[in-house]
């Protein structure tokens, strides 16, 4: 190799500049965190095997096509013009620009020659589908190879063909009674090599033979799927319709949950018998209650609380929420669905065991999940406003930017009936509402929906069949006090309340007079109150209160003593335990609640009453769980690294790299906890000056780190200053410095060590 070039991966990474290291911390963030001391410990992180594949699995087939050449060239070291060559089915700007993504990560190092780190060597165990050289499978080929090839009768030569596709590791069929099957013929000719009891591999020569004039496989260039073409306007009505609809149907159900929360299940989830009784009650499929649970528990409206935490529950979170204009609660489900790591869609299907998955399972963690919803969405808005991709052309374009992540992608068709559910996107086409979930977030996607959704009417229309239509999303005060006074009869756009006896008298065991129904239908309503609804109030009022339970343990009163006798008599209120105590008087051992829901499930109307003989009303409490937003959060590494954290990182890598270089073959090590005169004069100097420097420091635990420091003040034996590397001012300890040197300069002062 000529002098001039660099010979190893680090001695490459100094040839770089800062501008192209920021992009390589850019590109990696996981080899960013904590900053890299020097080049050293930089290419050492690049060569980390779980940092390498996660790398590997961003690449695009053509970029990896092109990885392939270098690894498989017969020496180390390929010419930079060699590639496009090797590759003539692939524009030659598609070829250089896979070359600079490859050596931008650090993947490929070198200028005019590229050479393939040994750590990606590694990771890329079958390059282009090929399999390892016979020397290294220990197996002796035929020295006329194209000759024994030539020889093989059909059924073996289609054996090989099928293994130089793109995996060259194939299954051995069992030994049976007749006649050696087609690969045990060739692995006895020596043309597969044995790996394990059960799997052969193929040979690399016998693969790049059967390849013929295509060694690296065919062309892999960008697919160009057909455009599917939509109304941008009707896209996002049409989305604006399933927001909408989605939004009604969750508070719906966390509504129904309030009332009555569903069981937790030791296993975790849902039981069936709950989500029946959810489908039941919102008058939807099984299939749709398990995903409205998903849902919600997403957005982080319903979780796991209660006295014993047993229960399922809507949050504190929700209060909030059902409080919120339509399009930020609509954001809050559509953000909650794209960073969630379950999979909704695996409900009711069955597992290993054989088991039906329930809803809110811990069986539908799916760690993937999140990224691979942010890459269809992103895949979607490359597409100019009301243009899209049919499923299937989707898919197959994703297999092409992550083809080593393509075993993932099963879910998506599913994923893309739900975002449509909740009218992110409407056939294939990304609605304004998902660009700004893409691109904004959850703020970002309120914003875009804004003006797509309806206000919230405060008002309904009274109909003579005793229902109440609301033309709209109601405000979250008349939408509650309807919950209780009125049954949901049908929701959507329009959602229609029946108002019943039943419902009446529910509102009547909450307080309310016949007086206080009168007025809020007649505030309520923007048509006439029919004359049917006033009499069904003035009827069930009158029949209310009749009875009066009490606690003694408690008691039982009427002025009616037949009432009485007649609910002394009768066989449904035998649970009670009533008996009479004087003539208009019946006691129970039974607590008032227990007394009460006996008598009304019997079919009577009993109220409670106070110690002072007045009614009394039990507001329904409002159980909550404290709840949290189930999503998926990014580990720290894997967050993207900003561009002032990149300059700030090169400038450390920079600062140790001189330090380093600077610092004699054998330093002397000094006594730790005496500062020498050097360290203080090099500090003075740069606060004086206003320089950085380059700081060796060892904390309290005696973890040692390097770091460049904006020195402020010198005083007491402390140094103040600015930490580039966590960006904040730090104290450091004077006797604890081990090094310093000016960033701009050549030589370390040597301080303790």
């Amino acid at each position: 190799m000529p002098a001039d070039r660099p010979a190893t991966l680090a001695a490459w990474l100094r040839t770089r500049s800062d501008a192209q290291l920021a992009e390589l911390l850019g590109a990696r963030p996981d080899v960013a965190r904590p900053a890299p001391s020097d080049v050293v410990t930089l290419a050492s992180r690049l060569a980390v095997p779980v940092s390498v594949d996660r790398a590997l699995d961003e690449l695009d087939a053509a970029t990896l096509q092109v990885l392939d050449v270098v690894l498989l060239a017969p020496t180390d070291g390929v010419e930079a013009a060699e590639v496009a060559a090797a590759l003539p089915g692939l524009p030659d700007d598609v070829v250089a620009a896979a070359v600079e993504r490859l050596t931008t990560r650090a993947l490929l190092w070198g200028e005019d020659v590229l050479h393939a780190p040994d750590q990606v060597r590694r990771a890329v165990r079958y390059p282009a589908g090929l399999g390892r050289r016979a020397a290294e499978l220990r197996v002796a080929l035929p020295a006329d190879l194209p000759a024994a090839v030539g020889a093989l009768d059909p059924a073996e030569r289609q054996v090989l063909e099928r293994l130089a596709g793109d995996r060259p590791v194939g299954h051995l069929p069992e030994a049976g009674g007749g006649a050696a099957s087609p690969a045990r013929r060739l692995l006895q000719a020596g043309l597969l090599a044995r790996i394990d009891a059960l799997n052969v591999e193929l040979p690399r020569e016998i693969g790049l033979l059967l390849r013929g004039p295509e060694p690296y496989g065919p062309p892999r260039p960008e697919p160009r799927p057909a455009v599917v073409e939509r109304e941008p306007a009707v896209v996002d009505r049409q989305a604006a319709g399933a927001a909408l609809e989605s939004v009604g149907r969750v508070g719906e159900l966390l509504a129904v949950l309030e009332e009555e929360p569903a069981g937790l299940l030791r296993s975790g989830g849902v039981a069936v018998r709950d989500r029946k009784r959810l489908a039941k009650a919102l008058t939807v499929s099984e299939a749709d209650a398990g995903w409205l649970l998903e849902l919600a528990f997403a957005a982080g409206l319903l979780d796991v609380g209660g006295a014993h935490r047993d229960e399922w529950l809507p949050t504190r979170g929700y209060d909030v929420w059902r409080e919120q204009p339509l399009a930020d609660r609509w954001a809050t489900l559509a953000a909650g669905w794209l960073e969630s790591t379950r999979l909704p869609s695996l409900v009711g299907q069955r597992d290993v065991a054989g088991k039906g998955v329930n809803a809110l399972s811990p069986d539908l963690v799916r760690h993937t999940a999140p990224a691979i919803r942010r890459s269809v969405l992103t895949a979607l808005a490359a597409s100019p406003p009301g243009s899209g991709l049919a499923p299937d052309d989707l898919v197959a374009l994703l297999r092409w930017r992550t083809p080593r992540r393509a075993d993932r992608l099963a879910p998506v068709p599913d994923m893309l009936a739900e975002a449509a559910r909740i009218g992110v996107l409407v056939g294939g086409v990304l609605s304004s509402g998902g660009h700004g979930l893409l691109t904004g977030g959850e703020e970002g996607a309120a914003m875009r929906m804004q003006g797509l959704l309806p206000e919230p009417v405060d008002h309904v229309l009274a109909q003579p069949d005793l229902t109440l239509v609301a033309p709209g999303p109601l405000v979250a005060q008349l939408a509650d006090t309807l919950s209780l006074v009125a049954d949901v009869e049908s929701s959507g756009g329009a959602t229609v309340f029946r108002v019943t006896e039943s419902s009446v008298r529910r509102a009547l065991d909450a307080g309310w007079s016949a007086t206080d129904l009168h007025d809020l239908f007649t505030r309520a309503s923007r048509t006439p109150v029919p004359q049917a609804l006033d009499y069904l109030v003035d009827d069930v009022a009158r029949q209310h209160g009749r009875l009066r339970v009490g606690a003694i343990e408690c008691y039982v009163r009427s002025d009616d003593h037949g009432l009485l006798s007649q609910v002394l008599s009768d066989r449904r209120t035998a649970g009670a335990e009533l008996r009479r105590l004087a003539p208009g008087v019946l006691v129970s051992g039974l607590g008032a609640d227990e007394v009460l829901g006996v008598l009304r499930a019997a079919g009577y109307a009993p109220a409670g009453e106070s110690p002072g003989g007045a009614v009394l009303t039990r507001p329904p409490a409002r159980p909550r769980a404290a709840g949290r937003r189930h999503g998926a959060l990014p580990s720290p590494a894997a967050r993207p690294v900003t561009a002032a954290e990149a300059e700030a990182t090169v400038r450390e890598i920079r600062a140790g790299d001189a330090a380093l270089a600077a610092r004699p073959a054998a330093p002397v090590r000094q006594i730790p906890g005496v500062t020498t005169a050097g360290t203080l004069e090099v500090l003075s100097r740069a606060i004086r000056e206003g320089l950085p420097v380059w700081l060796g420091y060892v904390d309290a635990q005696g973890s040692g780190s390097q770091r460049v420091v904006q020195p402020v003040s010198l005083a007491g034996g402390f140094l103040q200053g600015w930490d580039e590397r966590r960006q904040e001012n730090r104290t450091f300890a004077v006797h604890r410095i081990t090094s310093v040197a000016l960033v701009d300069e050549e030589a370390p002062a040597a301080g303790n060590g």
